[in-house]
């Protein structure tokens, strides 16, 4: 757990200091202050392993930890209290599966060209697996292309399709086509 220890900060809404142990008493019923420090200890091992288990990240699951007690200190009173071990961990688990349908936990990250994996069939560059003859569809495709580029160039107006035409046709450099 990085040696994380959770402090929930109690404060009151009006201003802004400390809560009193009277309205805490109110708040959770039997449980106080100190005795939801005691509890919160107790168990934010075992809560934080529980949202380690379905989130498998350690920084995630440090938040989640902290989710739940602050859910747990808000609505502490609707449990009994020899069933806080499985109302802590239910309300856990909650947590979790509820980050994990989030959008922004399903986001994703698109892979770089180097971590693709090369298509079925298709020998690996350098192999020598490679034919000698190229595709006859292949070929074509290029014929097309190339054609497609020409009319694309030649119906430039000027003087954009003059220094089109030097580039993409005739495969002068730039350096060349800024002399002329």
């Amino acid at each position: 757990m990085s040696g994380a220890f959770f402090v929930l900060v109690y404060r009151s809404a009006s201003n802004k200091e400390s809560a009193p142990a009277d309205e805490c008493e109110r708040r959770c019923g039997a449980l106080n202050q100190t005795d939801f420090t005691q509890l919160m200890q107790q168990y934010q091992k075992l809560v934080y392993t529980v949202c380690l288990q379905f989130v498998h990240n350690p920084h995630t699951a440090e938040d989640l930890t902290q989710d739940t007690f602050l859910s747990a200190w808000s609505s502490i009173d609707r449990c009994e209290p020899q069933y806080y071990k499985q109302w802590l961990v239910r309300v856990a688990a909650n947590k979790c599966k509820d980050h994990l349908k989030s959008s922004w936990a399903r986001r994703v990250e698109a892979q770089s060209d180097e971590t693709m994996p090369e298509p079925r069939g298709t020998p690996p560059p350098g192999s020598g697996l490679q034919s000698a003859e190229p595709d006859p569809q292949d070929e074509f495709m290029r014929q097309t292309d190339a054609a497609e580029l020409e009319t694309m160039v030649r119906t430039l107006r000027e003087p954009y399709g003059r220094a089109a035409a030097m580039y993409l046709l005739d495969g002068l450099p730039v350096a060349a086509i800024a002399q002329k």
